[in-house]
């Protein structure tokens, strides 16, 4: 059995590198998909907020799936939606074709985001120790590698409809092979069917609460963070571009290596230390008057709120008798907070100006210190001893 959880450890890794790299093969060519569709920017960010709500309607499914149909064949079956939802944009020609890809997109990157993430959790119980860091460490680097590869075809003027296709049937392919060692849990005779839909339990309310501060400031300084140096600091367009790169990889970095300090420190410590850490980096970026002081402190804030996102997941596994429904929930949050996380600072600069924009990200990231132990729960993790009950692996 130890075998197969390590091998199922390392195929959900690379489960979670493809996902992310539908992400950053998406990201990428937003703006071809713009021109394609013929939309101003009002309408494209119309277009885009399908995902989010794809994302939360679909997400409660997940759990239903994969009681029915087994966590393999779930995630291969959710997987796949997702790799090949990827082409579904590119060939959108006006607004509402491009709605009902970006919802087909989004609802199928939720379920899936759903069924990996409680695949994950599983694993990390019967191993006794925090992985999920590392996991979504690797989704950043699937992300990276993603948006590396569209960089290059947006910068050959490859049409996105081509670059989108191969790259849908090429990560399917690596998705495909990846979940052939993923663990096949099946549920017991006894073990009831979850509903299709219901509300998350009240404690993934909670651990979502926490998600949604760092992912406000993630996707506020992600989407903000190459303007800011550019409008508020008159940083050139290559030292902003680079910011936000940076910014990216401290995330994937911090993620690589968070489960060493989770699995020395705890969770709790270990989250107050980000949370102190993402205050501090913000405060940088709001009183900065040089852009090196301003991508130090996008920097200390990527590396403080980095383990946040996956130790709420973790959490909201570990909490109760369903992993899925929990761990929906808190996805649910965390997705909209990235949601609107970009627009929220926008209109906060239109009205006021950046730099009170990320005032406001600053005072958010103060919740990681207020709520962090409300993420305690993922520190119950013992060998062998579930902490909550778990399907029987298939014979």
């Amino acid at each position: 059995m130890g075998g197969d959880v390590r091998r199922g450890r390392y195929a959900v890794a690379a489960v979670f590198a493809v996902h992310g790299g539908v992400t950053g093969s998406f990201a990428t060519r937003v703006p071809w998909v713009q021109d394609h569709a013929g939309l101003g920017a009002g309408q494209l960010g119309f277009a885009l907020a399908f995902t989010a709500f794809g994302a939360a309607c679909a997400m409660p499914l997940a759990g239903w799936i994969t009681h029915h149909l087994g966590s393999r064949t779930a995630l291969r079956l959710l997987l796949s939606l997702w790799t090949l939802s990827l082409a579904l944009p590119a060939l959108a020609p006006n607004l509402l074709t491009l709605c009902l890809a970006m919802f087909t997109y989004g609802a199928a990157a939720g379920m899936a985001d759903v069924a990996m993430n409680a695949m994950g959790v599983e694993i990390e119980r019967r191993l006794g120790r925090s992985i999920m860091s590392s996991l979504h460490g690797m989704w950043s680097v699937g992300t990276l590698a993603g948006s590396g590869v569209g960089t290059l075809a947006a910068h050959l003027d490859v049409d996105a409809r081509v670059h989108h296709t191969l790259a849908a049937l090429v990560l399917t392919a690596l998705g495909l092979t990846a979940c052939r060692w993923v663990l096949d849990l099946r549920p017991t005779e006894e073990e009831e069917a979850p509903p299709r839909f219901t509300l998350p339990p009240r404690s993934a309310l909670l651990i979502g609460a926490v998600g949604f501060c760092a992912v406000f400031a993630e996707g506020a300084s992600m989407d903000w963070a190459a303007v800011y140096l550019e409008d508020r600091l008159t940083a050139s367009a290559g030292l902003a571009a680079a910011c936000a790169t940076g910014f990216m990889l401290t995330m994937a970095i911090a993620r690589l290596v968070g489960d060493t300090v989770v699995n020395r420190f705890g969770v709790v410590r270990t989250v107050r230390t980000g949370g102190a850490l993402a205050v501090a980096g913000g405060a940088l970026v709001v009183v900065a008057e040089q852009p090196a002081v301003a991508m130090a402190g996008f920097g200390l804030m990527g590396f403080g709120i980095a383990v946040v996102v996956p130790l709420c997941f973790a959490a909201a596994g570990h909490a109760g008798p369903n992993p899925s429904q929990a761990i929906a929930g808190v996805a649910t949050i965390t997705y909209t907070s990235g949601l609107i996380a970009p627009s929220l600072i926008g209109g906060v600069a239109h009205a006021t100006n950046l730099t009170v924009s990320f005032g406001v990200v600053t005072v958010l990231a103060c919740g990681l210190l207020l709520f962090a132990g409300v993420l305690r729960g993922a520190e119950r993790v013992k060998p062998g001893v579930p902490a909550a009950p778990v399907p029987d692996p298939r014979p």
